[in-house]
């Protein structure tokens, strides 16, 4: 049964703080823990966890608040599970950031974390198609911390990053040994033949990895497909076996590395260069994907963030993530946000090259932002002919002039395929001295000009590159959320979790970039401002400041 936690807010007279020595009690106060308490302890919306408990059975919930600060504690201080219980129970800092007055005064088993910790990953499971609570949590939160700080939120910059699960990367063999010494662990022993039992073995595993030629891979790995073949008959005459996660994953793994070969009514396997992106990359984590990205080879996921970047900001925070397989393309993940980040007031967004799209740019335009690239992708325009902008076109439908100020015959706009047509006299254009540069065609009666609105998009967009002035502060704006993403992966170890599965990795980062959220909140507190920074780089001439 749920049931808030409220007893923090009333003060027990006989508490450890009452008989503190008055200076240790003031620096406890000006410690982080006290801003903890204020700022995340007490902003904790309890009532979003509301679903994961009963409504009228059971004994009451140990305080979900508790809970959710305890993680966010771990991942702010990088604690293990085994440190953070301790710490719990021994340090009065911790206690007092999760309300607690009198050092010991709640006790709780560990299971009891896991339970809700596993409780918080099977709602998440069980309701894909809503946002996780921590992601609620994050929401309100970053909320209280952008009011409480006075940040704009008008401007933002976005950038993605390569992540891993607890995984370890291993060759297309070591997979498939992997996949199949699952499944075949998952199944009863006395179900297992001789041929299938022996990869029980402990020392079965060096022997058949490491013990052959480099010549050999192809055969093991075949060999290694006929026992998943093998595996998945054996299943076929227990129906309820079917359904072991391990089994799915075997079933998975043979239609994903092999073809199934009428003629020699065999699966084969298939070649390296035939085996998609998409497909499976660990025995242990199903949901991770892989991706050659600037010439490095990544498995797992693509973390993207949108940061704010106004420059009155005194210090800046995460305020939308998402994380996606990382065969996920950057514009895929910029349009999922664009409706959040527009709620959040955003109006000019600041972007890398990757992120480009002409939809993207008209998609964000209807939400009301101004997207700013630092580059953009696709094939330059021609340099020897004038740019569109040259015709006088209104809403991007309608061409009203030519580059020498002559009204088309006629224009017309096809809202199908978005290409906008104009036709101008011929002999005007005969004599025109612009017409080796201009961009009509010439034909029989007429000359004419055929342009998709996709291409207009595109080159307002490059002319804006182009541009010194707004590339430089476009530059400066987006650069520092590569500082962001290196500051979670070296402070909250994001590069490579300890956790499997696209889920558990949603719900781990939400607390982390809530940790980080909260130690800019400190900085601001302690007048560690992105101000101050500047004032010094300026005096010492150490550098050109840059938004941070």
């Amino acid at each position: 049964m749920f049931r808030k936690n409220n007893g923090h807010l009333q003060n027990n007279l006989f508490n450890s703080l009452n008989g503190m020595d008055s200076r240790l009690a003031h620096k406890l106060q000006n410690s982080w823990a006290a801003l903890f308490y204020e700022h995340v302890f007490c902003q904790i919306d309890e009532s979003l966890f509301v679903p994961l408990y009963s409504s009228d059975n059971g004994r009451p919930n140990f305080p979900v608040n508790i809970f959710i600060g305890l993680d966010l504690i771990k991942h702010l201080k990088e604690f293990t599970d085994e440190v953070l219980l301790d710490e719990y129970a021994f340090n009065y800092q911790i206690s007092f950031a999760l309300g607690l007055r009198t050092l010991g005064e709640r006790y709780f088993a560990p299971r009891t974390l896991y339970e809700f910790r596993s409780r918080l990953y099977n709602y998440s499971l069980e309701h894909p198609n809503e946002a996780d609570l921590i992601w609620g949590q994050f929401e309100k939160l970053t909320d209280h911390f952008i009011k409480v700080a006075g940040l704009s939120t008008s401007e933002g910059r976005m950038d993605s990053t390569q992540i891993m699960s607890n995984i370890k990367l291993g060759g297309r063999l070591s997979l498939a040994y992997d996949v199949l010494v699952c499944g075949v662990k998952a199944l009863p022993e006395t179900l297992l033949n001789d041929s299938l039992r022996i990869f029980l073995k402990a020392d079965y595993k060096t022997k058949f990895l490491y013990q052959l030629k480099a010549t050999d891979i192809q055969s093991r790995i075949q060999m290694i497909i006929n026992h998943c073949v093998e595996l998945l008959q054996l299943v076929e005459r227990h129906p309820e076996l079917i359904e072991i996660p391990a089994v799915q994953t075997i079933d998975r793994f043979l239609k994903e590395q092999a073809t199934f070969n009428e003629q020699q009514n065999q699966w084969i396997a298939k070649g390296d260069r035939e085996i998609s992106s998409n497909s499976l990359q660990s025995a242990h984590d199903t949901d991770a994907t892989y991706r050659n990205k600037g010439g490095k080879k990544h498995v797992g996921y693509a973390l993207n963030l949108t940061e704010t970047c106004a420059d009155d900001n005194p210090v800046q925070v995460v305020t939308h993530f998402d994380v996606a397989p990382n065969t996920t393309s950057d514009v895929e993940m910029l349009n999922q946000s664009l409706p959040t980040i527009a709620e959040q007031g955003v109006k000019d967004l600041y972007t890398d090259g990757g992120y480009y799209s002409p939809d993207v740019v008209e998609e964000a335009e209807t939400h009301g932002i101004t997207m700013h690239f630092t580059d953009m992708t696709g094939r330059k325009t021609s340099s020897d002919k004038l740019p569109y902008s040259r015709f006088t076109i209104e809403g991007k439908k309608t061409i009203v002039l030519c580059p020498a100020n002559h009204s088309p015959l006629r224009t017309s706009f096809n809202e199908k395929s978005g290409v906008l047509s104009a036709h101008f006299q011929l002999e005007i254009c005969r004599e025109c001295p612009l017409k080796e540069s201009c961009r009509v065609k010439f034909q029989k009666k007429d000359t004419v000009l055929h342009v998709n609105q996709k291409a207009l998009t595109a080159e307002e967009t490059r002319m804006k590159i182009t541009n010194r002035e707004e590339r430089k502060e476009s530059t400066s704006k987006r650069a520092a959320i590569e500082g962001t993403n290196s500051a979670l992966k070296r402070a909250h170890n994001v590069g490579k979790l300890n956790v499997r599965g696209i889920v558990k990795c949603k719900l781990v980062l939400g607390a982390k970039i809530i940790a980080h959220n909260f130690r800019q909140l400190a900085r601001f507190f302690k007048g560690d401002i992105r101000k101050k920074v500047i004032k010094k780089l300026s005096e010492s001439k150490q550098g050109i400041p840059v938004s941070i």
